[in-house]
């Protein structure tokens, strides 16, 4: 299980409440102080982000600001060149642990599939 519910249920989107009612549940402090640490690691996450630093999570992923410069796109609808001015993107790039996690999570459920369809 993860965040109170079970991991077939993927389509869930886990939310800030979610978040505070893990470290509720799991660290033991009260909703009040689990809400407030929540937001106090996603507020030092955006000021660093803002500030264009990395921030680096071991075993989970860095969340990094890249900047694009000026470039020409094009209207979809009518085909009329637009300049798209230059700008800063955040990305996320996960670590090689979470990747295994993750891909080990799909083939252990793809396996469970395959098995089920092969006895039907």
């Amino acid at each position: 299980m993860m965040w109170g519910r079970a991991m077939t249920d993927q389509s869930k989107t886990v939310t800030r409440v979610d978040l505070c009612e893990a470290v509720y549940q799991k660290v033991g402090l009260s909703r009040t102080e689990s809400s407030a640490f929540v937001e106090l690691v996603l507020k030092e996450i955006t000021d660093c982000l803002e500030k264009g630093e990395t921030v680096k999570l071991s075993s989970f992923g860095s969340f990094m600001v890249r900047k694009k410069g000026q470039r020409i796109g094009r209207n979809p609808k009518t085909g009329t060149e637009v300049p798209i001015s230059p700008r800063r993107v955040m990305v996320f790039k996960p670590s090689a642990i979470l990747k295994q996690r993750i891909n080990a999570q799909h083939r252990t459920n793809g396996d469970a599939t395959t098995k089920a369809q092969e006895e039907a």
